[in-house]
């Protein structure tokens, strides 16, 4: 790749804010103001759809006042107001008002843009307990029905099923109450085209509710494929009887993107980039996601961007903050649990594991310890280590393959494969000298080949596989060599995560008596030993052939799980690893990717059995079918 993929944000990225201004409850003329002036601001600062609480031209807590003519008319008269303002700007806003049509009173929330009132939504779900009582003033609305209502010379849509094109998004909204909801209207709106929803909200502030409220956003996002924007009132709300907090968030499809957190002071606006790309991906993938329609009201909102505000993990794979120890504990249960049942289910007694003293080995032994004491067995009595060493293995790996089975208490076997590589190198004409290829290959043919006939010296024993997902998809295994075994746990934990669980495997008490030499695996470099340059220690580092691990799996991640066009996938990276790679050294070791990663499917469509820990598998009976005979790619022009 010669030069940067060419890449705009607008091809894929929505910029959404939440606004919290202050209240002055019943003051119209003043909230239009403060709501305009953060309008404004946002706008400005390249948000597309700037998202106000509820009643927010009014104030939430103005109670039987908003049954006043004065009121009423105010708040027509200001909402006529800001959208004449969404003239100047190309972004749409959401803004909350009480609207009476026909004999009712609704609590409702304007979508505005393009200098006119795009259309009205009632609330559909009233909360009437405890500190509320809004069916004191307000009427549901129960229709499904879009009808049209007469606002300053306008014909205005009124209605819950309706959705508004905003800048390539498609907009559902649903208020407060809505969402707390057994079937809030979110999931109807999602299936009839919603990418995003808007939910102005007022939310008194209790003990424990922002957590309860930050986990039911998320979970919504997730379960709907959406992206989810959260505006509740600010805490300048009348506290006669309660407290609102100004909790904000902005998130997509589970994650929280943003959040002004609750009775958080200043923070007006919070601001989030929204990936519309990944949105529509889990929509494709999807075959249970009701596929109807609904009304859609084009805002003239166009998507116009030049940074990307977002963060952007350069570690998709690895989990972190505060579940962090959870997960990888997790994905060690799974694993062992995994290895545990097809050893039941089998009847097999006994686990052969080639031990080279490096680190995905090192986890497929932590794992077989794990399942051991799952079905009850000691550890010693059912797995046998088998290390290996040729003419490039290093003292350390090897010291380091013994001085782990020790202290786990494992049995340990050496059966250096010198003479076998010399005397098979012979049989088939090879020098025996030159480190090519396949002086490469029958060695790890060789070492396969032992595990299993020291397997069948006892009729019920398994070979367990070491390679990991980072290996898999960059082909980097010797077919008919490591590339097999009778069962893979690592088969879908990618390198960067493997350095991360058999450190935190270092740390437990069960672990503790192997802690000193899992710490000084984890400081090797990798490799694969299979070459000496004449150098000591290990002479040849798998990272400096095919290239950085975290950079591969980075586009691994991005390729799989979302399916990315290698241009984003570029530009991502470079937000995520600035500092740390060139764009040239991102193109290039991108390229590498794309090729090997297409080169290598004839490996992967006969791959050993294992189990799925995380979003991305390339098993070819579960996520991953793609021809095996493949050359020419669908990333191909990407390249040049």
């Amino acid at each position: 790749m010669a030069e940067s993929l060419p890449y705009q944000p607008a091809e894929s990225f929505m910029r959404v804010a939440t606004a919290c201004p202050e209240v002055a409850v019943g003051d119209i003329a003043a909230n239009v103001e403060r709501i305009g002036g953060l309008f404004a601001e946002a706008a400005e600062d390249g948000a597309h759809l700037v998202v106000f609480p509820e009643l927010s031209l009014t104030g939430y807590t103005i109670g039987d006042l908003v049954q006043q003519r004065t009121i009423l008319q105010g708040a027509e008269v200001g909402l006529v107001q800001l959208a004449a303002q969404t003239k100047e700007y190309n972004a749409a806003m959401v803004v909350g008002l009480p609207y009476a049509y026909g004999n009712a009173l609704y609590n409702c929330a304007a979508v505005l843009s393009a200098g006119r009132v795009q259309g009205i939504v009632p609330k559909t779900h009233l909360p009437n307990d405890k500190e509320f009582y809004e069916k004191r003033w307000y009427r549901p609305w129960e229709s499904q029905e879009v009808v049209e209502v007469q606002l300053n010379g306008q014909t205005v849509p009124f209605g819950s099923d309706m959705l508004f094109k905003i800048a390539g998004a498609q907009l559902g909204v649903e208020i407060c109450e809505a969402l707390w909801r057994p079937q809030p209207p979110s999931g109807r709106l999602a299936e009839g085209g919603a990418t995003l929803i808007a939910n102005p909200s007022a939310s008194p502030e209790q003990v424990g509710k922002s957590t309860y409220r930050r986990a039911l956003v998320c979970q919504q996002a997730a379960r709907l494929a959406v992206a989810y924007v959260y505006a509740s009132s600010d805490a300048s709300e009348s506290t006669t009887d309660i407290v609102m907090s100004g909790h904000q968030m902005i998130a997509e499809q589970g994650k929280l993107l943003a959040e002004r957190r609750a009775l958080q002071i200043g923070q007006r606006l919070t601001t989030a980039d929204i990936d519309l790309d990944h949105i529509r991906n889990d929509r494709l993938r999807d075959a249970n996601f009701l596929n109807t329609s609904l009304p859609v009201i084009e805002c003239g909102v166009t998507r116009e961007q030049t940074d990307l505000r977002r963060y952007t993990d350069p570690h998709p794979f690895v989990p972190s903050g505060a579940e962090r120890q959870a997960t990888l504990q997790e994905i060690l249960d799974i694993q062992s649990q995994a290895l545990a049942t097809r050893l039941r289910n089998t009847h097999i007694k006994k686990i052969v594991i080639g031990l080279s003293g490096g680190l995905d080995s090192t986890q497929a032994l932590i794992v077989a310890v794990q399942a051991a004491r799952r079905l009850g067995v000691s550890p010693g009595e059912m797995i046998t280590a088998i290390t290996m060493p040729g003419e490039a293995s290093s003292d350390r790996t090897q010291s380091n393959a013994a001085l782990l089975a020790n202290a786990l208490n494992i049995p340990h076997e050496v059966r250096p494969i010198n003479e076998l590589t010399q005397a098979m190198l012979g049989a088939i004409g090879h020098d025996g000298i030159t480190q090519d290829v396949t002086y490469e290959n029958v060695q790890a043919r060789l070492r396969t080949s032992i595990l299993f006939n020291r397997a069948n010296q006892a009729p019920t024993s398994l070979v367990l596989g070491t390679g990991d997902l980072s290996e898999i998809a960059l082909g980097w295994s010797t077919y008919n060599g490591d590339h097999i075994a009778h069962y893979n746990v690592n088969a879908s934990v990618p390198k960067t995560l493997m350095r991360h669980l058999v450190d935190y495997a270092a740390e437990q008490p069960a672990f503790a008596a192997a802690q000193s030499v899992l710490k000084s695996i984890l400081d090797t470099p990798v490799s694969p030993e299979l070459v000496r340059s004449g150098s000591e220690g290990i002479s040849q580092e798998t990272e400096e052939i095919i290239g950085p691990y975290e950079l591969h799996d980075f586009f691994l991640y991005y390729l799989i799980r979302w399916n990315d066009q290698p241009a984003k996938i570029a530009y991502l990276a470079n937000q995520a690893f600035e500092g740390t790679y060139s764009a040239e050294q991102v193109d290039h070791w991108l390229g590498v990717f794309l090729k090997r990663f297409t080169e290598s499917q004839w490996k992967r469509s006969v791959a050993t059995d294992g189990p799925k820990v995380g979003s991305v598998s390339l098993s070819p009976r579960g996520d991953w079918r793609m021809p095996s005979d493949m050359r020419g790619t669908p990333w191909a022009n990407a390249l040049q």
